[in-house]
């Protein structure tokens, strides 16, 4: 096992880059990549870096010289043969051969695209632009690149004993929150942790300790290098950001009105099993559902990602009793801003009425709360998002209005064409 404190108190850029693998991504990127090289090979959208926590002046914290070599490592790397090879002939989810030799053939000749950086107003302003195949890899890279920074940034005034305590102190932390996770009869949880983790080598170890600590009922991690090195299963299905640029392209409203069902039913053409799994609140769930035509019920489950996680729960049991359906054959996947305690709740509140599962994601990668002084290692929220396809505005509404992205006026033609009333407000923490 590495030692990581000697490690960051020891390093190098060039031993230790943020982003060592083209796969250091999530598994839904290259599920939703292979469907778009597909079906949209040739749409431009546009990636921005989005910090929701403000006070937070990244600009202030991170070199921008360090950043462009970063990001300038990401754009050298290719897949490599081994890389390929788990890619080509690993079993994902019950499939042989889930990506295609077209798709692989794209992949392993792949460069990511360029990057545009600029400071402004304490911030970093970084944006991508190109073929939504290619932009679309930038997202992943591009938060854990920020996030490690601004983690590396703190760590580089610590002197080695400090560091050691350090790292003690938050695996400590980690293993407390496993040893009640143990105690969950049932329990089905996942790794959603590399967008905003701590560390590559961080990650690498919780996903070890979840392995050790929990056995079977850790179903594996949504990062790919780490499910092929650690020989756990790549867990992954779809975001947001399908739908959001399948809308912008809308010519109409009641195009605009469809769209979200068209990327579902060319999802379902793909696809089958645990990956039938619905988003459903880009646009709002309410309307999402309440529209939903009746193929979807068949799926397998809904994953909740915003708005209260026990309303969105009770949601969908009622979607499913309505339209002829047993809930307890269905599956929900709680995924947004999980801590222990969270889980504890809705597990208990849940379990028998539907099958339960968690992605669990910045709290297990990256919880260094209360172990610095003034907060400094604390999580925040950054994201990465689709602003635009061949230069329309995309738009998400969210069930937590606090999420909304967009400009005003679209978001107002969005919330009119899908039904969105009033809306909680919800905390944004990660």
């Amino acid at each position: 096992m590495v030692d990581i404190a000697t490690r960051v108190h020891n390093h190098k850029w060039k031993i230790d880059p943020i982003v060592r693998s083209l796969i250091d991504t999530d598994f839904y990127k290259l599920l939703m990549c292979q469907s778009i090289l597909r079906n949209r090979p040739q749409t431009v959208v546009k990636f921005s870096l989005i910090n929701r926590s403000t006070s937070i002046r990244l600009a202030d914290l991170i070199d921008e010289g360090e950043l462009r070599q970063q990001l300038d490592h990401v754009r050298s790397l290719r897949l490599t043969r081994g890389e390929s090879t788990w890619l080509r002939g690993n079993t994902f989810y019950g499939k042989r051969q889930m990506f295609s030799s077209e798709f692989m053939e794209w992949f392993e000749n792949l460069q990511l695209p360029p990057y545009h950086l600029e400071k402004k107003d304490g911030q970093y302003e970084l944006t991508f632009e190109g073929k939504w195949p290619e932009v679309m890899l930038w997202e992943i890279p591009a938060l854990a690149i920020l996030v490690e920074l601004r983690s590396r940034a703190v760590l580089e005034r610590m002197g080695r004993f400090e560091i050691q305590v350090l790292y003690a102190r938050a695996m400590s932390k980690l293993w407390e929150k496993i040893e009640r996770l143990k105690k969950i009869d049932g329990l089905l949880i996942a790794d959603f942790g590399t967008r905003r983790r701590h560390s590559f080598l961080w990650q690498d170890w919780c996903v070890q300790a979840m392995m050790e600590g929990l056995g079977d009922r850790f179903t594996g991690t949504s990062n790919c290098l780490i499910a092929m090195r650690r020989e756990v299963e790549a867990i992954g299905t779809n975001a947001h950001e399908l739908p959001m640029v399948t809308a912008a392209l809308a010519e109409t409203d009641a195009e605009l009105a469809q769209s979200p069902y068209k990327v579902m039913a060319d999802w379902h053409e793909e696809h089958e099993g645990n990956l039938r799994v619905m988003l459903p609140d880009t646009f709002g769930s309410d309307g999402f559902l309440s529209r939903a035509p009746d193929w979807l019920t068949k799926w397998t489950g809904i994953r909740l990602d915003s708005g209260d996680p026990a309303e969105g729960a009770e949601r969908a049991i009622r979607w499913w009793q309505d339209r002829g359906e047993d809930p307890r054959d269905k599956l929900i996947i709680f995924s947004d801003g999980l801590d222990v305690e969270k889980i504890e709740e809705l597990h208990a509140q849940f379990t028998g009425r539907v099958r339960v599962s968690f992605g669990w994601g910045t709290m297990l990668t990256n919880d260094f709360r209360g172990l610095v002084p003034d907060g400094a290692l604390d999580p925040f929220s950054l994201v990465c998002k689709a602003v635009s396809a061949d230069g329309r505005p995309t738009v998400k509404l969210s069930d937590n209005p606090s999420k909304a992205l967009g400009p005003a006026d679209q978001v107002a033609r969005y919330k009119r064409v899908f039904g969105v009333g009033e809306q909680v407000a919800y905390d944004v923490k990660v």
